[in-house]
């Protein structure tokens, strides 16, 4: 978070509203002429302060609005039709390590899948960010009787590190799912998930969000196979 969009309006209003007290004290004895001008001086930098607090909290929103980091980057190879070994590595989160591990996956697209805490705007402005936790990792078929009947593969991405499968030490989520209707500062909890194609030897990159999951190819072969262009299904 950028303070100083808090500390400079901060700083500025507490001189105004020091130099407009000590104008209003210099008008009760008499000083007119530079009580005045110290009242209009310091009502002017309080207003200035405020002007200032409103704009960096806007561009804080918006800033915020839009932070995203990486939760994964998953690569797949081709071992048989429709057959894939996929490897997700998660990056270093909190106290956990960074985290690899190989699925065997069917079907013609990797799905991950996670839940989400979504903040609203305001506690976005302070700091809070969404929170996530990675799910599952299935496969997924684009022909729907395929889906229907198809072999199924599906894995679970929970860190056993953490009783709740969370990678952090306090459970934010947790927290505000037992606690939700007294903590005004949630905006919804859901589930969200991206699906991209498998290809051999394909990468991409899976990024949390404000508003949930999104996937990027990272090499030409993730790239030729995305090439239709979608990428993200919640």
């Amino acid at each position: 978070m950028v303070w100083w969009w808090w500390i400079a309006p901060t700083a500025v209003a507490v001189l105004g509203a020091l130099w407009l007290i000590s104008s209003l004290v210099g008008l009760f004895r008499g000083r007119i002429v530079s009580g005045l001008f110290g009242t209009v001086g310091g009502g002017a930098l309080l207003a200035a302060a405020a002007g200032a607090a409103l704009l960096g909290q806007n561009a804080q929103t918006y800033a915020r609005l839009t932070y995203e980091r990486p939760v994964a980057t998953i690569t797949s190879r081709q071992l048989a039709p429709q057959y894939f070994e996929v490897t997700v590595t998660q990056p270093a989160e909190g106290d956990l390590p960074e985290r690899t591990a190989v699925y065997p996956v069917h079907g013609d697209e990797w799905r991950m899948e996670a839940q989400v805490l979504r903040w609203k705007p305001w506690a976005n402005v302070l700091g809070l960010d969404s929170q996530y936790r990675l799910d599952r990792l299935s496969g997924r078929y684009q022909n729907i009787d395929q889906e229907r009947t198809g072999a199924r593969s599906v894995h679970a991405l929970s860190s056993d590190a953490d009783p709740d499968g969370l990678p952090w030490s306090l459970s934010l989520w947790d927290t505000a799912r037992k606690y939700r209707r007294y903590v005004d500062a949630v905006d919804t909890l859901y589930g969200s998930a991206a699906y991209m194609p498998m290809t051999d030897g394909g990468s991409y990159e899976v990024w949390i969000t404000q508003s949930g999951l999104i996937a990027r190819p990272t090499n030409a072969q993730a790239r030729e196979a995305s090439a239709g262009g979608w990428t993200i299904a919640n």
